[in-house]
């Protein structure tokens, strides 16, 4: 049992990163990662709405009726979002304007309701406590670890202390989406060659249309 706990808690780390595996919250990653700062209090949110929505969906998985199952999990994550929330405009309002509208939009981050659907749903209490714990905190070290490369890169700072004491001048574009967007692609190359994830095609098998493609491709040959 203690395996199992412990595995739950650390597949959401590196083997199903949420972030650079299963490529899942991709919008705010690319858009608060410019700063390591943002970055870090964003994941500490969003992993914070994570384990108490998780918590809560998997207590209630027998009381909430299957028809409405999604629009009572949105309204569990709305209610830790707007705590979260408030809490973070009374004790780290800098922080709140910072982040802006996306601290509101972890209502409908992909990564919650997932796990909220795929998991917390199907299981019991611990091991979604756990499952978000995991996913929360591979979800904030990816994007703290983002938002450190491009801060250096883009700003040549870090938690906004000046580590490159002018000596390299700051390489603007890393500040902006299309330098997210390249680094982002970096650390998916380095996680999946950690991982050891073979990037192999599944082939026509996979494919909805193998069926129509192969019929056309008979009759071309007739």
């Amino acid at each position: 049992m203690a395996k199992n706990n412990f595995g739950e808690f650390t597949k959401g780390i590196i083997k199903e990163n949420p972030v650079l595996v299963l490529l899942l919250g991709t919008c705010p990653t690319l858009a608060i990662s410019s700063s390591a700062l943002n970055s870090l209090g964003m994941g500490i949110a969003a992993a914070a709405v994570l384990i108490c929505s998780n918590a809560v969906i998997a207590a209630l998985k027998r009381v909430i009726p299957d028809s409405v199952r999604i629009p009572a999990y949105i309204t569990v994550i709305a209610s830790f979002v707007s705590i979260v929330q408030m809490l973070i405009k009374a004790y780290v309002p800098a922080l709140d304007k910072s982040l802006g509208i996306f601290l509101p939009l972890i209502v409908v981050n992909c990564i919650i309701l997932g796990r909220a659907e795929m998991f917390a749903s199907k299981n019991k209490i611990l091991p979604s406590i756990l499952d978000g714990a995991g996913m929360g905190l591979g979800f904030t070290l990816a994007i703290t670890f983002m938002g450190i490369v491009r801060e250096i890169l883009g700003s040549g700072t870090v938690f906004g202390f000046d580590v490159t004491k002018g000596k390299v001048e700051p390489i603007g574009i890393f500040a902006i989406t299309a330098g997210g967007f390249f680094v982002y692609g970096i650390l998916i190359a380095l996680v999946n060659k950690i991982a050891k994830r073979p990037n192999q095609s599944p082939g026509c098998a996979a494919c909805p249309m193998a069926a129509a493609c192969h019929g056309g491709a008979k009759k071309e040959v007739e």
